[in-house]
């Protein structure tokens, strides 16, 4: 028979040696898992820009390919910071933690904005990360706009915890597709943002469905979510957007 002070301290030992078996097999795999955000980070703002050929497996080489400039720009308009070189992502930029970034802003202390210049067949592209919140938690994206800052050439959406059929659609081709070509802007130089309108875009008066897309049949507040996710990440890039168009 074990004593109780046998048992009590054979159990420690166990929960000591497991603790640190968890602790190194954690400290290991780090470097993997940022790995990992990284290659979905890159594929992320590679899908908004139209690369379609982009896997985990290519993603560091495309986006060192594609990816020509990081910024980081004031609420201002102002570049605080340009990146050029490789690999791009070792850019402040890339590091911004936007949960962060959105934090200062709600509560109007300073914060930093990340830029992504992209050049594809030709042209210049100009991708904006976003971060929003959906009906059961954040839901993120980046939209990539033209080099008259005025047409979107491309958006990639994701979620973490969005209803599957429903709110979940917004991670899909078919949602997705429907921005390609939509104004951010109207004819006269203001800011119309992209309306995701429950009911579709026939609901809105014909000219101004340049500025809309369809929302989810039963995601009403994650289409919502989309919605102000878009405005309200647009709208803090509009100084810079003045400055560069």
């Amino acid at each position: 028979m074990y004593t109780n002070g046998y048992i009590f301290r054979y159990a420690g030992i166990l929960v000591i040696i497991a603790a640190a078996l968890l602790s190194l097999a954690a400290m290991l795999l780090k470097p993997f898992q940022e790995r990992n955000r990284a290659i979905d980070k890159m594929q992320g703002i590679l899908a908004s820009a139209q690369v379609q050929e982009c896997t985990a497996d290519n993603a560091i080489q495309l986006f060192n390919k594609y990816i020509v400039e990081e910024q980081v720009i004031d609420p201002k308009g102002n570049i605080l910071s340009s990146y050029t070189k490789s690999p791009k992502e070792d850019a402040q930029a890339f590091l911004i933690d936007l949960k962060k970034e959105n934090y200062n802003k709600a509560h109007h202390k300073p914060y930093n904005l990340p830029l992504y210049i992209a050049k594809k067949d030709g042209q210049t592209i100009y991708i904006i990360p976003m971060l929003g919140t959906g009906l059961w938690g954040p839901i993120w994206g980046n939209i990539a706009l033209k080099s008259d800052f005025k047409t979107v050439l491309g958006v990639f959406f994701d979620d973490k915890s969005e209803t599957p059929g429903l709110g979940g659609e917004i991670a899909t081709p078919k949602f997705q597709k429907q921005f390609i070509g939509k104004k951010i802007f109207d004819n006269r130089g203001n800011f119309t943002s992209i309306e995701v309108v429950k009911g579709g875009i026939v609901k809105l008066p014909e000219n101004q469905r340049i500025h809309g897309v369809d929302a989810i049949s039963g995601g009403t507040l994650t289409s919502k979510g989309v919605d102000a996710m878009l405005r309200n990440t647009i709208k803090s890039y509009l100084p810079y957007i003045k400055k560069h168009r």
